[in-house]
């Protein structure tokens, strides 16, 4: 028999507009007291249901992660220092069958009476704020990548197949020859914005801008370029406000910077996504399982089974593949773990790789508060090392090594 950990739970079962609270109380002779309560989401509900829970002493309040329902309820609670958790709703999962809004809350309360749920990682109240701004940012960033996609689009189907010839269509001198084009400069004006390289492709260039907009293309391509400054500005109101948040982190934000593929903007959002407390993860192991960035365990009767990651931190897993992207660019260990994962991997399970040992490598600094020291790790000649005898007796057994006379 399972004793009872905790003496005097709650179980909060959360919806948008209404709370179903259930409190489980053990008497002196051992007996179970329950009850069941309704509530509402707004400010003085919460308030109501908050001293409901005080004048029955509860010690522990549990709620499922689902949604953002939860985060106005939590705030509630932690302001009247009432002991809470937000458990993943993987965890908590009950028998399906008879289902409503009590039973769930009554189940709540009773695995936390029984010790049975781990509270998840819930940042402090500052960075949770910080998260609205990072996230609304990544949102502008997405929008910004597709109005450029969009602006790509108009001009391959008017002809002017720009993005075939040039790397980078948001580069400065494609961005001073779109310009061009929608404000109708002739094309011995837009050859002028040509710099560096692109210089060598000059005849390719004019042959690619001798197509003529209409009217209505035009129209379009100035609302989409107008859209973009817009975009571009408000995500440098962003980055400001982010940064001067950064403050109260100032040294532990400068020590991610010390890693390659890491910004500023990349190790601000690292910060308001984890934290500075690497005690609360516990391990690298456990935080990189909560960002989702390691093999998911799926074995069964001695087989392996599939190893796909698990579902984490969409925000976190999204800038650590961003900073791997980078990171696989520089001379440091990351070019050569990538190298060397990519010939029987292929490019995205190797930045997934890369970014979980990122991941564990800044765990591993913001525990130890020091800045980021390059092995410079050869693992391309470490993967040669280890397959070489395999691959020189494959070439001998299909002779494609000399024979000794």
């Amino acid at each position: 028999m399972i004793e009872a950990v905790t003496k005097r739970v709650a179980g909060l079962d959360v919806h948008k507009m209404v709370v179903v609270g259930t409190v489980l109380l053990e008497q002196e002779d051992g007996s179970l007291q329950h009850e069941t309560k309704q509530f509402g989401t707004f400010k003085r509900e919460r308030r109501k249901m908050c001293q409901w829970l005080k004048d029955h002493d509860i010690e522990l309040v549990v709620m499922e992660s689902t949604g953002i329902f939860w985060k106005s309820i939590y705030s509630t609670l932690q302001r009247a220092q009432i002991r809470a958790y937000v458990v993943n709703a993987r965890h908590v999962k009950n028998v399906p069958g008879r289902k409503t809004d009590v039973s769930d809350s009554h189940w709540l309360a009773a695995l936390a009476r029984l010790g049975l749920l781990r509270p998840s990682f819930i940042p402090p109240e500052d960075l949770n704020h910080l998260r609205e701004l990072t996230r609304q940012r990544m949102k502008l960033k997405g929008m910004l990548s597709a109005e450029k996609n969009r602006l790509s689009k108009i001009l391959d189907s008017a002809g002017i197949r720009l993005s075939g010839v040039v790397t980078d269509i948001g580069g400065k001198s494609a961005q001073e020859i779109i310009d061009g084009l929608i404000d109708g400069a002739p094309i011995d004006e837009l050859l002028n914005c040509i710099r560096g390289r692109l210089k060598s492709k000059t005849e390719q260039l004019k042959d690619c801008l001798d197509e003529e907009l209409t009217p209505k293309q035009i129209f379009v391509l100035k609302e989409i370029r107008d859209h973009i400054q817009y975009l571009n500005s408000a995500i440098q109101r962003f980055d400001e406000a982010l940064f001067a948040a950064m403050s109260p982190y100032q040294k532990q934000w400068e020590i991610l910077q010390t890693l390659p593929g890491v910004d500023k903007v990349s190790a601000a959002i690292l910060i308001v996504e984890i934290g500075t407390d690497m005690e609360q993860f516990g391990s690298a192991d456990r935080i990189c399982s909560w960002a989702g960035m390691c093999p998911g365990n799926n074995e069964s009767a001695g087989k392996r089974k599939s190893g796909r990651t698990r579902k984490g931190n969409i925000f976190l897993r999204s800038i650590l593949c961003e900073i791997a992207n980078a990171a696989i660019k520089t001379r440091s260990q990351f070019k050569g773990k990538y190298e060397s994962l990519v010939i029987r991997r292929g490019h995205k399970r190797a930045i997934i790789a890369i970014g979980h040992k990122i991941l564990r490598i800044i765990f591993t600094l913001l525990k130890r508060n020091q800045p980021y020291d390059d092995p410079d790790i050869n693992y391309e000649k470490l993967m040669v090392d280890r397959n070489a005898p395999r691959w020189l007796k494959a070439l001998d057994k299909y002779g494609y090594l000399p024979q000794a006379a």
